[in-house]
């Protein structure tokens, strides 16, 4: 496992979501979009998955797995690649569930304020009818690439 600086646990802190890669049955990529509900130094990412889906499948047959997030604004970005587990639903502390609610709690109220403010977005805030979370996905952190460009780092 590879430590975690504290500006990488920040910056993927305050992404919305990640974008997560994994290996398709027939060798080329899936990607998805999922929350992180903890990240710390010693090189975990803890993840909850809404679907028993693609994804999952995925990681039952192939753990490796890649996390992308970009800034567009500071124009800065990492992928963190590792290894993947799966842990019941059950499992997980519910730390991680309470800590999920909050976030979408989160995302609804910023939702809802920017549609006060006239920048219209999705009318039926579909954060609101998404589905408990069916599992946790833990992410042994293996290599770390910044995506800022050499120029401005």
């Amino acid at each position: 496992m590879v430590r975690l600086s504290e500006e990488i646990i920040q910056f993927f802190s305050k992404q919305k979501f990640v974008i997560v890669s994994t290996i398709d049955k027939d060798g080329t990529l899936h990607t998805s979009c999922k929350g992180i509900v903890r990240i710390d130094k010693m090189g975990l990412v803890y993840l909850l998955d809404l679907y028993l889906a693609q994804t999952y499948n995925n990681l039952k047959r192939n753990p490796q797995i890649s996390l992308t997030a970009v800034d567009e604004h500071h124009f800065r970005g990492y992928c963190l690649k590792g290894k993947a587990r799966l842990l019941a639903i059950d499992k997980p502390k519910p730390s991680y569930i309470d800590i999920w609610e909050k976030k979408i709690a989160s995302r609804i109220t910023q939702r809802l304020l920017k549609n006060m403010l006239g920048e219209k977005g999705h009318p039926h805030h579909p954060e609101a009818h998404l589905p408990e979370p069916k599992y946790l996905i833990v992410v042994e952190v293996k290599k770390i690439i910044d995506l800022t460009p050499r120029h401005i780092q």
